[in-house]
């Protein structure tokens, strides 16, 4: 069964960290890519990170550099997503994705989960 599930979002602070996780389907997936986007109502689908199978390589969206740190678990089939010095402009909601290529193109990513609602209060 192809699944992605994400958790970890809630209500957090300005200045808050969260971790959100991605738990994925090691059958469907394994060997993939996976990355994390956000959306904000009204807004575009943002690229924010994304790592390779193997872990070894990342990419970052060049305005969140220093402050979300993906990394993932394959024993546990779970990709994380730590995000420190939250801000409210932040509040969205959070997917995570597979790929077979590590990219930040949105139309690159055919398998999605059905997001985690992170809001930041001011």
């Amino acid at each position: 069964q192809v699944q992605l599930v994400e958790s970890g979002g809630g209500l957090v602070q300005a200045g808050g960290s969260l971790r959100l996780s991605c738990a994925y389907s090691e059958r469907a997936f394994r060997g993939y890519a996976t990355a994390w986007f956000r959306q904000a109502p009204g807004k575009d689908r943002e690229f924010l990170a994304a790592i390779s199978w193997s872990g070894i390589t990342t990419k970052y969206a060049d305005s969140e550099k220093g402050r979300i740190t993906i990394s993932r678990d394959n024993a546990e089939n779970t990709v994380y997503l730590q995000m420190n010095s939250l801000k409210p402009e932040d509040t969205a909601v959070y997917y995570c994705a597979t790929s077979v290529n590590l990219l930040s193109d949105v139309r690159s990513y055919t398998y999605w989960g059905q997001g985690t609602q992170v809001t930041v209060s001011s």
